[in-house]
């Protein structure tokens, strides 16, 4: 049954967020802030291998957070490996431990779901650790762990659930197979790994897993990094391979078995096969918005991907809105989900006009060797403008950190950045591609030059930091359509 109602509207809550993720907690917790009566739904499915996890969602549970603690480990092995060119001497074996790394940032993860319920507490906004579905569009049947239903009403309802990674319906697949959901939480080494896939996720997991001293291989059914700038991703696979990271390309798999001796035989091609500890797959996500009932409302989707369609997070349905990586045309990035959710609850309790721009939203790529990105590609430039209209300024460099070390200092894949510009407009910078050491720090910067209009002659007025990474920047003075070669003197 409904609790009783209170409000004028005559229904139980203001304002319902179904999801608890960082699009849906910004926006109810900017809810309540304005005095809406609210309430938060939350509950995480077990994946197919029985990970669960608590309130916050895909980043703080099993995405941004987790994988950038693991990041972080992994340039820290990196550090003490090059450390002994800088005079430090490391007495004895050093080793790594697997199970030391998962507690502790399991351990911070608890401490984020534990901020998150309390927050929630503090601001006066219902939690229900319960899944929901749609009755009609004010009211939702919930279901909580032991199968009881209660029913809750609500003026307005937002949907932010989210995604859930995809499984490929190859045998096997989801009996001898784990995905992002599962890594971060893996109660042992995943030992040899192969990784199914080229998106950020598979890329960023192959880097951190080699760089902890595991077999990695990368099975990439067709090119890298699908949707980013093509020469960069490309440079990213060089960087990885020569690194020892092994890539089987233009592969899918054709079946996985587990064998007695607990291995995983993977199968693929006419006759080829490998038995690996672990397999990861990461080949896409999709909505979570099948168990919603959302057609009985009327609610549009896009047939092909399944996400819910809305404007301005508007769906179709008048009191129903929808943000964050269920909804179909925006970035699939936390923060802008953040921002969107924001810029919802004041207009719709504070009077608030702002809209949520989804244009020149900076983002990184954390692989070994990190790529931040603002705007469009050079291909996508070339599309919309013409080559002749397209001038792209680029660079590369040896950072100062690795002057002193042999194995950094003569490396084949150097950093490199470039900037795509409009030549019809005044130069305007409409794509910056950043592949090198800090890229989420230098290209933060950036992007609010970025949304400011910057334009190449901005660039050149600029003074660098010296020295430091992010002055190569400042320095681009080499055009692509020159033919001269951007690197330094002597590769």
């Amino acid at each position: 049954m409904a609790a009783n109602a209170s409000l004028a509207h005559g229904y139980e809550y203001d304002f319902f967020v179904v999801g608890g993720g960082s699009g849906g907690l910004a926006a109810v917790k900017e809810a309540a802030k304005f005095g809406a009566k609210c309430a938060v739904a939350d509950f995480v499915k077990p994946s197919p291998a029985g990970s669960v996890w608590g309130l916050g969602g895909t980043c703080v549970n099993v995405g941004c957070i987790p994988k950038k603690l693991m990041h972080h480990g992994a340039e820290m092995g990196e550090d003490m490996k090059d450390s002994s060119s800088y005079g430090w001497v490391i007495d004895g074996k050093v080793s790594h431990d697997w199970n030391t790394l998962v507690s502790n940032i399991q351990e911070y993860i608890s401490s984020l779901n534990f901020g998150h319920r309390s927050e929630c507490m503090k601001s006066g906004v219902q939690y229900y650790n319960q899944l929901v579905s749609f009755i009609d569009a004010h009211t939702v049947e919930c279901v909580d762990r032991r199968g009881k239903k209660t029913t809750h009403t609500a003026d307005k309802f937002l949907i932010s659930v989210g995604g859930r990674p995809n499984y490929p319906d190859i045998p096997g697949a989801k009996e001898c197979c784990i995905t992002s959901d599962d890594i971060f939480s893996l109660d042992h080494p995943p030992g040899k790994t192969l990784v199914v896939g080229a998106s950020y996720i598979a890329l960023e997991c192959a880097g951190f897993l080699k760089a902890y001293g595991f077999d990695v291989t990368v099975m990439v059914r067709s090119i890298l990094l699908r949707g980013f700038d093509q020469q960069m991703a490309n440079m990213i696979g060089l960087y990885m391979q020569e690194h020892g990271i092994q890539f089987i390309f233009q592969e899918i798999p054709k079946e996985f078995k587990k064998l007695d001796s607990g291995k995983i035989l993977v199968s693929w091609g006419a006759d080829k096969s490998d038995e690996f500890d672990t397999v990861l797959l990461a080949i896409g996500r999709y909505a979570d918005v099948a168990n919603l009932n959302l057609s009985p409302l009327g609610i549009r989707t896009n047939p092909q991907n399944g996400k819910i369609i809305a404007k301005n997070e508007q769906t179709n349905v008048e009191n129903i809105f929808a943000l964050g990586d269920c909804i179909d045309g925006v970035p699939e990035l936390t923060p802008s989900a953040i921002q969107a959710g924001r810029l919802l609850a004041r207009r719709l309790y504070h009077n608030g006009t702002v809209l949520m721009d989804y244009h020149n939203i900076a983002t990184t790529v954390f692989t070994p060797l990190e790529y931040g990105v603002i705007g469009i590609s050079e291909e996508v430039a070339i599309e919309r403008l013409g080559q002749e209209n397209v001038e792209v300024y680029h660079v590369h460099w040896k950072p100062l950190k690795w002057a002193v070390i042999p194995e950094k200092k003569d490396s084949a894949s150097l950093p490199y950045v470039k900037i795509v510009c409009d030549k019809k407009d005044n130069l305007r910078v409409l794509g910056f591609h950043y592949l090198g050491p800090n890229a989420g720090e230098v290209t933060q910067g950036f992007s609010v030059a970025m949304r400011a209009g910057m334009t190449y002659e901005h660039i050149l007025d600029t003074v660098g930091i010296h020295p430091t990474d992010a002055e190569q920047v400042t320095g681009l003075t080499i055009t692509k359509a020159s033919g001269e070669s951007p690197k330094p003197p002597g590769c």
